[in-house]
């Protein structure tokens, strides 16, 4: 049971480090493409979330928008403004070939690129400790 713990806890900082990097890529693809939009937010909703016992409240919202080619297309996306409710009208920036995978915040690559390489950096010690853990209590 102990090896089948740490190799879940060890997949799921993998899949963590994918998800990650994928949503960054997405998200400087879509301001990279100088493709914008104005969308409609149609539905805005939060979720709390309890980290070290102390709730930390995660602003959603999705959004409603036709691109240049006149496709209607309908994303969400979290860490959006808490005043922004729905019927706002806001620019939303995507990439051509994944329309869905659209941004509203405003384009900032080099924050977005700081923030991904601090927490790849906690998810690789994490993985470290994991595995130095691992092969130190399978001695016993």
């Amino acid at each position: 049971m102990f090896n089948i713990s740490m190799l879940g806890l060890l997949g799921l900082a993998v899949w963590s480090a994918v998800a990650l990097v994928r949503r960054t890529r997405q998200r400087r693809a879509a301001w990279e493409s100088g493709l914008t939009a104005q969308a409609r937010v149609v539905r805005a909703w939060s979720t709390t979330q309890l980290v070290n016992n102390v709730a930390r409240r995660v602003q959603w919202h999705e959004y409603d928008f036709t691109t240049q080619d006149g496709r209607a297309v309908r994303f969400k996306e979290s860490g959006g403004p808490r005043d922004r409710t729905e019927g706002h009208q806001v620019l939303v920036h995507y990439a051509p070939h994944e329309p869905d995978k659209a941004t509203a915040s405003e384009p900032r690559p080099g924050r977005d690129m700081a923030i991904t390489v601090v927490w790849l950096v906690v998810l690789a010690a994490c993985a470290i400790f994991l595995v130095h853990e691992w092969i130190e209590l399978s001695r016993y």
